[in-house]
């Protein structure tokens, strides 16, 4: 028998996983993992002492010498715990879809599995649990009453998603779309695609079925030898003052959702229902009342102004698609106010100023936070467009989001549509209770 199959049997009997030692159920199994700035191995006594049953760790100090028959030493705790995860995946069979893309992936999780709940037993990804360790730690959640399983995977540098599909083996798959994101990881878009694409290298190679925008030319050119199940916009939207709602077969969707953009999300949603034999009432039912969270195309309404908060996120694509749907939101008094996009490496500059001059030609009042903004800004107000040079000359630049906040003490915004976008790491969605 060798460790994982070991480990396994362990695990039939404490099905609980931490990576936390500050959270350790009774009976949990903690895996001891590193990083940059910790070392679990250090607190492994202390998870067991805490109330875990068992410890997986690949360093030895003599503080665990009293609890060896608790512990396992492997090679790489990391690899254990996604080999585990496969291991427990294998032996249940559950069907799995696989979900990633550039944009919309974590909405599109949850609105596919908000429609297969009205039929099956799901497990789904919670949050953004999408990387090297959450993928793992999702599928050691399921259990033999589970009936489908939505695994959402994310990537920022080439080859991850073709390590997160040898562990989760989907029988289905979903690209919601590619775009310009974490290009200094990637490289190039050219590298966003190739990446996103190893999730259909694995299902061709499986044999498995691929849910894809029929109107995306990036996803069909790399969707040779695949089984398709096509999905597409074709003037489905009926609204979207603000909320978006569709036209889907002869139904009418009203979602909670804000945006266009999301339009693809709904359709995938209902589509993939559909072929799962969920009834199109029930499908319907599921997309009006899905609620949007997490800073994620949220709807929110103070006692000033009305706000979008789509602040988790942002790359070009994403930027232009919520501009562009924020100029078309017929409304008066708009605001954006948009945070620096990270990773892009030597493109960085170039897509800044070209959200300057979207928002320079959309007439949209804005303020600018973080220093790829305004060092675009400082380009800005040389450029040949009298336009964007007149719009970058009067932009208000702030430095980050607690610069925003002190200008917001003396300055509240009254009775306008905000929109807040920006990269995770511009804390912009620390704004909405301020507004």
């Amino acid at each position: 028998m060798n460790q994982v199959e070991e480990l396994y049997r362990i695990f039939i009997e404490h099905p609980v996983v931490t990576t936390d030692s500050r959270n350790c159920p009774e009976g949990s199994i903690f895996f001891a993992l590193k990083g940059d700035t910790f070392n679990g191995n250090e607190y492994a006594v202390q998870a067991l002492q805490k109330g875990c049953a068992f410890a997986v760790v690949d360093e030895w100090n003599s503080e665990m010498d009293e609890y060896s028959s608790q512990l396992m030493k492997v090679d790489d705790v990391l690899t254990t715990l996604q080999q585990l995860a496969r291991h427990h995946r294998k032996v249940l069979n559950t069907p799995i879809i696989g979900i990633t893309g550039t944009n919309g992936k974590t909405t599109t999780k949850e609105l596919i599995s908000a429609v297969l709940k009205m039929k099956y037993n799901v497990l789904y990804t919670q949050g953004n649990f999408n990387n090297h360790i959450g993928v793992p730690k999702t599928l050691l959640q399921l259990t033999a009453e589970h009936e489908l399983a939505v695994v959402e995977m994310g990537a920022n540098h080439p080859g991850e998603i073709k390590t997160l599909v040898n562990i989760v083996e989907p029988n289905y798959g979903i690209i919601t779309n590619v775009g310009k994101a974490h290009l200094l990881g990637f490289g190039s878009f050219e590298g966003v695609i190739r990446t996103k694409g190893e999730l259909y290298d694995f299902l061709r190679e499986h044999g498995g079925v691929v849910f894809i925008d029929g109107n995306n030319e990036h996803l069909l050119k790399i969707s040779d030898g695949l089984e398709l199940v096509k999905y597409a916009n074709n003037g489905n939207i009926i609204g979207n003052d603000p909320f978006l709602s569709i036209k889907w077969h002869d139904k009418t969707i009203h979602t909670n959702l804000i945006g266009i953009y999301n339009v693809d999300n709904v359709l995938a949603a209902a589509t993939i229902g559909e072929y799962f034999k969920v009834d199109d009432e029930a499908i319907c039912e599921a997309l009006s009342e899905y609620v949007p969270s997490n800073n994620r195309s949220q709807f929110k309404k103070t006692e000033q102004n009305n706000l979008i908060v789509d602040a988790y996120n942002a790359n070009p694509t994403s930027m232009k698609a919520a501009l562009d749907n924020f100029s078309n939101i017929n409304v008066p008094n708009k605001l954006a106010i948009l945070g620096d996009m990270k990773e892009l490496g030597s493109e960085s500059l170039k897509e800044h100023m070209n959200i300057i001059q979207l928002l320079a030609e959309n007439k949209i009042e804005a303020w600018l936070t973080g220093g790829e903004f305004k060092s675009a800004v400082e380009k800005c107000k040389s450029s040949e467009s009298p336009l964007v040079a007149d719009f970058a000359n009067n932009v208000m630049c702030f430095n980050d989001a607690e610069s925003i906040k002190q200008y917001i003490t003396n300055n509240k915004p009254e009775n306008k549509t905000i929109l807040i976008k920006g990269s995770n790491g511009t804390r912009l969605f620390t704004l909405p209770d301020l507004l």
